[in-house]
């Protein structure tokens, strides 16, 4: 963390946690992660803890340095992708506006993503450890949506789940070195274009 970040002398981690304590934890988990995704995983932790409306005490106490909260934050987003549930339509979305709604939680979390090697420094081999338990998660959950959008005809059927992960990351890239590159929108072209095809396919 910068100077002005340094966590109080006395942080620490690690105690066995009440119900509320994680409550607390997946409050502050969420606040951080919207904060990463509109301004960067060096966003100052009182950005944070206005989001989440705690002192910035709070946060040192659950996450020591910048380092964990950034992989907790990572774990978090990554085990709500990942959660059964995901692949299941709301009662009123199509299997297409469920994967639609799937993939723009994906692109926010490669954001986080993005900034977790730099978080980790030196920690090449636990940088690689978590990218490998991302794609083993995620893949799955991808290839299930893709195949639900596309056995309602809602888009075509030769979409791998690794080439359109794949093209969702490369998409996500300009985020960092544009300010007015809006990832959201390209990647909302790639689904659309996915739909059109599977439409035109069908006469």
């Amino acid at each position: 963390m910068t100077t002005a970040d340094t966590p109080p002398p006395h942080a620490s981690a690690g105690r066995p946690q009440r119900s509320d304590a994680r409550r607390n934890q997946q409050t502050l988990l969420d606040a951080a992660a919207a904060v990463f995704v509109r301004a960067g995983v060096e966003a100052p932790v009182r950005d944070i803890a206005t989001e989440a409306g705690v002192g910035m005490g709070t946060i040192y106490r659950h996450f020591p340095t910048r380092a964990d909260l950034v992989v907790a934050v990572f774990r978090h987003q990554l085990d709500a992708l990942a959660n059964a549930t995901t692949t299941t339509p709301a009662a009123d979305e199509t299997p297409y506006e469920a994967l639609r709604s799937w993939v723009a939680r994906f692109a926010d979390f490669l954001v986080t993503k993005h900034g977790l090697a730099e978080a980790l420094h030196s920690d090449q081999a636990g940088f690689e450890s978590l990218h490998a338990e991302f794609v083993e998660r995620l893949m799955p959950v991808l290839d299930q949506l893709l195949k639900a959008s596309a056995a309602a005809g809602e888009t075509r059927a030769d979409v791998r789940p690794y080439d359109l992960m794949l093209g969702i990351g490369n998409l996500c890239i300009g985020v960092e070195n544009y300010p007015d590159y809006q990832a959201r929108r390209v990647i909302d072209l790639l689904l659309a274009g996915l739909a059109q095809a599977a439409s035109g396919t069908g006469g």
